[in-house]
Order: structure tokens, then C-alpha cells, then sequence
């Protein structure tokens, strides 16, 4: 029966590519515009081919899903995440721009079927932030595969798409080699961009001549990618001291930059502003603790930060913030006096500009990726629930399925490592716990 149920549910996946589908009757939040009390949604070919009102055209040969009483949002955007059991730097040296959690990722772990669980789509899978900077980050969407290779997002050049995670304030003050004071920490991220511009001109100067190029430096590619645009800095910081600072270098070296966390924001909204960042991705808690360096953490952050023209997005850092719970950050924004307009796009299209990905992600507009949430009820309700969560035109969540719902709501097995995605005879994704690997813990940075 079990082997039926997942043939059925394949074929169904799979169909969905080759015939249009159209979702009607919903109340749509398509971010990029006012909302649509009874809206209509057409995928085709994992792509958005239209969104609006009641009399929006549908194709003849489309499949037609009433969702009446239901609402469709586009997929969440995490900007900030540690699922997929990544690891990152090791505690050789304080900078470490070489290392690639693309090397470190667990396609089948069970936090990114908790991250599908609670509507995320796109998420940049970070290292911790316990160096001045632990790793080239990844940007992965959360399709349903069993390779790191299936979540990629490539670049026009086919390499992954992806950032740079750097930290400063006191998560990595320690022992030799690390730094033991805030400037030291400055000191030796400016010494290796010097470094990185000098490498960059060595590559200039031989102009394609192998002869002269210098010795191939793997730490000093990544940093000149930072240095030319290619990789964005995302970018730990909390103190209003640390996130100027960051600032400061961020306009020495001309490096594009997200300022993530940033619990003092509410202090340094205007300087923010007018460094012309990416954006500032947060994360609200309503029981902070833990860091020194944030007991100044506000929930009004993200209204300051919005009232004063700063692009801001949230995150969960999971698991500082569970992945199911991710809608819970933009109610809390819109509690301490930030608008619903812009807690919603915080959620999708702010954190999508921030990864870059804008073109493709963050809003229901046609020409974009068919990711999109179909809602119990409205996304501030902590009653509402995901009931499906659909990745370019696939779906990937579904609460009516058994094993989905033990990923939303926990349980035995629920927790477990374990838990892997299969590909089954007939195409299809069938799920097999394995009980014996329950790895509960989590990355709190």
C-alpha cells in the first residue's frame, strides 16, 4: 500500500511539469502588490506563468485546485541557517575563506524537511561564527532530492551560488592565532583584503599568461571574489560599536555586505541607511539571553530599521529559531510597531534581495519560480499551519501526508538524522526512518 501511495503521489509530482495548474478562489499575497481576496495562481513548467484577481485567464488544458478558504503566499526566503548538519571552519586559524560548506552539507537531514515543514524554499546555509570568517556560505532551494547536487542554485558560470560568512564582537575573541580584542579582530581582516589586492593584481598583470601568475591561492580566489562582487559578505555582528566597524571596512575594501543580527540596529538605523548595504537580516526573540553583546536586542528593531529605508528581512538561524516557526518573526515585527506590508516582504522578497536572487524568488510575479505556500489561514495567526509548500512547480510539503506531518509537528522518529529521502522504483520520494541516529542538536549563533 505504502509503495501505491508514493507511485501515485510521484505521478503526480512529475505531471505537474507538463500541464499547467491553476490554483483558484484563494486569498493571494503575492508581495509584490496588495493583496487579492480571491485570487487566482497558474504554474507551468516550475515557473509562474500569471497571479490575480477572479478573471485571470487559465489555460484549457490547466488542473484546476480550489483553494477557497485557504491562502497562497510565495516561499519563504531564510536568509540565515545552519540545517542541514553544515560545519564549517575548524580552530586552525581565524580566517578561513577557503572552506566550502558545500563540502559540509547533509541533503537528507532531518532539519531541512522541518525547514519545508514550516514553508522555506530558498535558504543560505551558513558556518557558525565563531571566526572572523568560517566559509563560503551556499544558497540552496529546498527541493527534494538526496544529493547536495539536487539543491543547487548555479550561477550563469555553473558555480553554486552562495555568499561569505564573516563575525566579529566576541564570538571569535580567543586564544592565539584568534584575536583577544576587537581591534586586533580588525587588524587581521584588513591584513588579508591588503593581501587579497595584491593577489587580485598579480592575476591582472599577467594577463592570461600562466607563466607569470602567481602560485594558485585558494584563500585569497575567495576573498578577491568578495573584492570583485562575485560573493557577498553576510556578515554576524551585534553591538552598535562591531556593526559600524563592519561598515568601516566594508567601504575601505568596496565589499557588498549583510549586516545579520544586528541587535543594536535600533541604535545605528540612520548610519545603516546610509551605507547602502544589502540589508539587514534579523532575528527577533521574545527571550533573549545568552550573548552580553545583545542584552540591548529590541523587538522595535525592524520598524526602526523600516522607517528608516534600510532593506530588512529576518531569519531563523535554525535552531536558535526553529525552521517551522519562521512566520513567527514577522508577527513579532509587526507587534513592536513594524508594518504587515513589510514584515511579509522580510520574509520573502527583502531576504531574496539579499541573496541576490530577487529575479527569480521572494514574490508571486509571472517569469519567476513556481515556489509558493498554500495557507490554513493568515500568516500572523500562530493557528495558521503550511499545508503545502510547492518548489518550481513541485510539491515537496504536504500535511495530509503522514510523513510530512510527523516533520511539522514531531515525534518519534520525527527528530532522527536518520530520516532519509529515498528514490523509490517508480520515481518517487518515499520516506525511511532510521531511529537510530537522533541528533537533536543545533548551531546557536
Amino acid at each position: 500500500m505504502r509503495f501505491a501511495l508514493a507511485c501515485l503521489l510521484a505521478a503526480a509530482t512529475l505531471g505537474a511539469q507538463d500541464r499547467p495548474i491553476a490554483f483558484t478562489g484563494a486569498r493571494v499575497i503575492p508581495i509584490a502588490g496588495p493583496e487579492i481576496p480571491s485570487g487566482t495562481v497558474v504554474i507551468h513548467q516550475g515557473k509562474i506563468t500569471a497571479a490575480g484577481g477572479p478573471q485571470t485567464a487559465i489555460p484549457a488544458n490547466a488542473e484546476r485546485i480550489n483553494a477557497a478558504g485557504k491562502v497562497i503566499m510565495p516561499g519563504l526566503v531564510d536568509s540565515h541557517s545552519h540545517i542541514g548538519q553544515v560545519e564549517g571552519a575548524d580552530s586552525s586559524a581565524p580566517l578561513q575563506p577557503d572552506v566550502r560548506v558545500l563540502d559540509a552539507v547533509n541533503p537528507r537531514a532531518s532539519s531541512i524537511r522541518r525547514a519545508r515543514a514550516g514553508g522555506i524554499t530558498t535558504v543560505n546555509v551558513m558556518p557558525g561564527s565563531g571566526h572572523l570568517l568560517s566559509g563560503q556560505t551556499l544558497y540552496l532551494k529546498l527541493r527534494l532530492g538526496s544529493k547536495i547536487d539536487d539543491l543547487l542554485i548555479p550561477l550563469s558560470d555553473g558555480t553554486p551560488a552562495g555568499g561569505i560568512k564573516m563575525a566579529n564582537g566576541t564570538n571569535p575573541r580567543r586564544n592565539a592565532p584568534f584575536p583577544g580584542t576587537r581591534a586586533k579582530a580588525a587588524a587581521l581582516v584588513r591584513e588579508q583584503f591588503i593581501k587579497a589586492q595584491e593577489y587580485q593584481k598579480k592575476v591582472a598583470d599577467a594577463a592570461g599568461d600562466a607563466s607569470k601568475l602567481p602560485p594558485r591561492d585558494l584563500r585569497m580566489e575567495a576573498l578577491s571574489e568578495v573584492l570583485s562582487g562575485k560573493r557577498v559578505v553576510h556578515h554576524h555582528t551585534h553591538r552598535h560599536d562591531d556593526i559600524l566597524t563592519v561598515l568601516r571596512l566594508a567601504k575601505e575594501f568596496n565589499f557588498r555586505v549583510v549586516l545579520h543580527h544586528v541587535s543594536d540596529g535600533w541604535m545605528v538605523a540612520e548610519e545603516i541607511a546610509k551605507a547602502n548595504t544589502l540589508g539587514c537580516s534579523l532575528i527577533l526573540i521574545d527571550s533573549p539571553g545568552g550573548k552580553l553583546e545583545a542584552k540591548d536586542n529590541r523587538l522595535v528593531t525592524g520598524g526602526v530599521l523600516e522607517r528608516a529605508g534600510v532593506n530588512t528581512g529576518f531569519h531563523t538561524d535554525d535552531g536558535v529559531t526553529d525552521s517551522r516557526w519562521f512566520f513567527r518573526m514577522a508577527a513579532l515585527g509587526v507587534r513592536a510597531g513594524m508594518s504587515r506590508e513589510k514584515a511579509l516582504y522580510g520574509l520573502t522578497m527583502a531576504n531574496a534581495k539579499m541573496l541576490e536572487l530577487e529575479s527569480r524568488v521572494g514574490s508571486l510575479e509571472p517569469g519567476k519560480d513556481a515556489d509558493l505556500l498554500i495557507l490554513s489561514g493568515d500568516p500572523m495567526s500562530v493557528y495558521t499551519k503550511v499545508e503545502q509548500t510547492w518548489i518550481e512547480g513541485r510539491k515537496v510539503f504536504d500535511l495530509a501526508n503522514a510523513e510530512d506531518r510527523l516533520a511539522l509537528t514531531g515525534g518519534y522518529g520525527a527528530g532522527g538524522d536518520g530520516a532519509l529521502m529515498h528514490l523509490d522504483e517508480c520515481g518517487g520520494y518515499t520516506l525511511g526512518l532510521d531511529f537510530r541516529n537522533m541528533n537533536l542538536s543545533g548551531d546557536l549563533d
